[in-house]
């Protein structure tokens, strides 16, 4: 077996499982953050659940560290009297991000398997542990039953060869790989790395790559961990690990050969993480901000990194550079090694560790018209704030910080560029009131919203700024309002409307809201080519019908056209033109999800 199926034969009743397996998987660790804990509690406490296992089961507070958001603040809350009642963890808002608390405190490890409310948990993948960001009612149901269902991925291996170029970093290589391969053409796989230069990667490096994967639509990118790493779990868990690792005659769906040699430093440009190019084309270009931070950079070896470029240097006029530690510990490291001391007297600001501006709920957004360059790992349309974002390394996004504009880090200018930078203005969202009526049709027609367009996220179908939302009927008039062309869905579609769109529709977060959103609205259903791993489950545990369809060009289907859907066999009529195709019908779990209203 490869590495994923593994870990979750280990964590099932199965001794062995091949792609396309459903089985129940013991979660190891079960986490809520604040971002989607007060919806978890909400659950357990509608259904009436209890915890199975407290010791196994945390919250995290890294969305917003601060406190500084009320709503944020009251879910917060929520989440610790709760913990506090059945006797939970809580890492609060002074301890950072909770991925990285999970390797910090040993609690993650080779073959350990995780879920959280946090859609990049796959960074678990690093030290060769089972990581996923799920929904709310996952994540209830994980709380309470101490497993999930999961359906057992294809495999795909990539050897990276050669040896690294001097001047690429771990940022670099994850971006080429977005560059190779898109935001699709993994979708749902799981993903393991090998190389004689990858075994040299050290644990901040494979965070770093092993963040993005959902950025690629991979289910996870799994590295086995090296001696080190290892010896670092043992030294945090305090006992003797095995390290799980591939059978010699695992079986991958793919296996792709990539050149090292070949990789660059590169920057994804506004608006699409997987839309890099080198950092020389991109040279030149004017930024307001800078940022260094989130998941995927927000590590010591990157503050390291940005303090021996910045030493004896200050940041641009006019230039907002933000800086946030992942961990508090590795906040408290960055001070004890006078690197808080570099990064003020260049004129940075230092926060408090976090999720920063990828949350909207500490430092790191920026505003209408404003360009930011980031370590982040999205830059999705209004995701870090309305203006524009580009995704480098550390390396650069510093250098760039220095120079007012974005270039190499060996190629910093001894005199700093000053730019005036304006964007256009967003539309304000129309408002919606209808709510959807639960019935539960096999079949359905209904009138088409044809939306053919690839990589959807999450934050177009329902933006991060809307997540405190609880209540499903506050939720239909926000939906599409950060989709360029549809802001106004919401004030046009009508109850029993169906959305057809294309390939990988609900990538990104782990967000509940980006699925009942359209419950509020009453649509029927949605079609796509592919879905987003987490959207997929959130839409079968909400018992919102999905349909997956790879000929939806031959219905020929245009706006306002009329189709019908097929659930249990996956026909599709475009009723007006008169012409079907075939898609998959629902699956044994999300027809007895569907048939009972939910996953409870």
């Amino acid at each position: 077996m490869t590495l994923i199926e593994k870990i979750i034969a280990n964590h099932s009743k199965e001794s062995f499982v091949k792609p396309g397996d459903i089985v129940d998987i013991d979660i190891d660790i079960r986490v809520a953050r604040d971002f989607g804990g007060a919806n978890v509690v909400k659950n357990i406490h509608d259904y009436q659940l209890k915890v199975a296992d407290p010791e196994k089961t945390f919250f995290t507070f890294d969305c917003n560290p601060t406190g500084s958001d009320q709503k944020y603040a009251v879910n917060q809350q929520i989440c610790r009297l709760f913990a506090r009642d059945n006797g939970l963890k809580v890492f609060d808002i002074n301890n950072g991000i909770g991925t990285h608390t999970l390797i910090e405190k040993g609690l993650a490890y080779s073959g350990t398997t995780a879920v959280t409310t946090d859609s990049h948990a796959n960074i678990l993948g690093a030290i060769g542990a089972f990581g996923q960001g799920m929904g709310d009612k996952d994540i209830a149901a994980a709380f309470h039953h101490g497993k999930v269902w999961f359906k057992v991925p294809k495999s795909v291996k990539i050897n990276l060869n050669g040896k690294r170029p001097k001047g690429v970093f771990a940022k670099d290589i994850v971006l080429g790989l977005l560059n190779r391969f898109g935001a699709n053409s993994l979708l749902g796989c799981a993903v393991e790395i090998y190389g004689e230069e990858v075994d040299r990667f050290t644990l901040d490096e494979r965070i770093t790559i092993a963040s993005m994967a959902t950025e690629m639509g991979c289910i996870i990118i799994l590295f086995t961990p090296n001696e080190a790493i290892m010896e670092y779990s043992e030294f945090r868990n305090g006992k003797k690990l095995e390290v799980v690792r591939v059978d010699a005659d695992a079986h991958y769906d793919q296996v792709y050969e990539l050149n090292l040699e070949s990789f660059v430093a590169r920057v994804s440009l506004p608006g699409e993480p997987h839309n890099t190019v080198p950092v020389s084309e991109a040279k030149g270009t004017p930024i307001d901000s800078a940022f260094i931070g989130s998941c995927t950079n927000g590590r010591m070896e990157d503050f390291r990194i940005a303090a021996s470029i910045l030493k004896g240097r200050k940041i641009a006029p006019e230039v907002v550079f933000k800086i946030v530690p992942a961990t508090d510990e590795i906040w408290k490291t960055c001070l004890k090694e006078g690197l808080i001391h570099i990064f003020k007297e260049a004129g940075a600001m230092v926060s408090n560790a976090g999720c920063a501006g990828c949350a909207a709920g500490q430092v790191g957004q920026n505003g209408e018209g404003e360009v930011t360059i980031s370590t982040g790992n999205r830059n999705f349309p209004g995701k870090q704030g309305k203006g524009d974002v580009y995704l480098a390394s550390p390396a650069t996004v510093v250098a760039s910080a220095i120079a007012g504009c974005i270039v190499p880090y060996d190629q910093i200018p001894k005199t700093p560029c000053i730019h005036d930078i304006t964007s256009e203005k967003i539309v304000e969202p129309a408002l919606h009131h209808s709510i959807f009526d639960a019935n539960k049709p096999k079949s359905v027609e209904g009138r088409v919203w044809y939306i053919p367009m690839d990589n959807i996220d999450t934050d177009m179908i329902y933006h991060n700024r809307y997540l405190t939302i609880t209540q499903m009927e506050e939720m239909g008039q926000y939906t599409f309002d950060n989709l360029k062309g549809y802001e106004d869905f919401a004030s046009k579609v009508q109850v029993g409307d169906i959305v057809v769109v294309h390939k990988n529709f609900g990538s990104g977060s782990s967000r509940q809201q980006a699925v009942d959103c359209f419950k509020s609205l009453g649509v029927q259903a949605i079609v796509a080519e592919s879905y987003g791993a987490i959207y997929e489950r959130n839409a079968i545990n909400a018992a919102f019908p999905i349909v997956t369809c790879t000929d939806i060009l031959e219905l020929k289907l245009a706006d306002g056209d009329k189709i019908s859907v097929d659930f249990e066999t996956g026909e599709l009529v475009n009723l007006t033109k008169d012409i079907s195709v075939q898609g998959e019908g629902f699956s044994e779990v999300q027809l007895e999800i569907y048939q009972n209203g939910g996953l409870f």
